[in-house]
């Protein structure tokens, strides 16, 4: 277990946290984190690409003259691919790009990214992010204070509704429940910022 100081959102000290080992105190691995984040993207991606191929172009399928006879090579419809106009030989069609990738593995990965941050002292815990009102010029003016220019937030179950309403306009910060956490946008983002109930999620999700 490894202690790490927990701060309010004015910057003040709110005491300790332990912090397990085995979700935040691993080597990470950079092979582990590339193949997690190219299943994230490979899974995202829309793959409604698509072109038309020589049975669906519109034209005549009529043979363009004779087989024999002409002096120029052996052709049947003019939707065939080298012509202009034809279809597109072996085209892009719409499929979906994901692979698989399993459970423990997609586990592990989000352990090494925890523990990327931890190591390279881009982790701080809040006490919580509650805040009265959805003032979005205080809490850009209290983030700069506190240096999170570009960070990743993550609450409990549910963010704090006017929490999530002043930072959603902000460029740079991302606020997502526990159950969102992801390892795309934990490494995309320079801070990573956990309230103490989204420690003890993770803590409880790990066990």
């Amino acid at each position: 277990m490894m202690d790490i100081k927990v701060t309010k959102l004015d910057g003040t000290a709110a005491g300790e946290i332990s912090l397990s080992d085995e979700i935040f105190g691993l080597e990470p691995r950079g092979d582990i984190l590339h193949r997690m984040v190219r299943w994230q993207l490979a899974k995202r991606q829309a793959g409604t690409h698509k072109s038309k191929g020589r049975s669906e172009v519109s034209g005549t399928t009529k043979k363009m003259y004779k087989q024999k006879g002409t002096g120029g090579a052996r052709h049947g419809a003019k939707t065939a691919p080298q012509f202009r106009g034809g279809g597109k030989a072996f085209g892009p069609v719409v499929r979906s790009h994901a692979h698989d990738l399993t459970k423990k593995f997609r586990q592990l990965a989000l352990k090494h990214a925890l523990s990327a941050k931890a190591r390279g002292d881009n982790l701080v815990i809040v006490s919580d992010i509650a805040i009265d009102a959805p003032k979005t010029k205080a809490v850009r003016e209290n983030l700069a204070k506190l240096g999170w220019a570009n960070a990743l937030i993550i609450d409990g179950a549910s963010v704090n509704e006017n929490f999530g309403l002043a930072t959603r306009n902000v460029p740079h910060i991302d606020v997502l429940p526990v159950q969102g956490i992801n390892v795309y946008d934990i490494l995309r983002r320079e801070k990573l910022v956990l309230t103490k109930a989204a420690v003890e999620a993770l803590q409880e999700r790990f066990k």
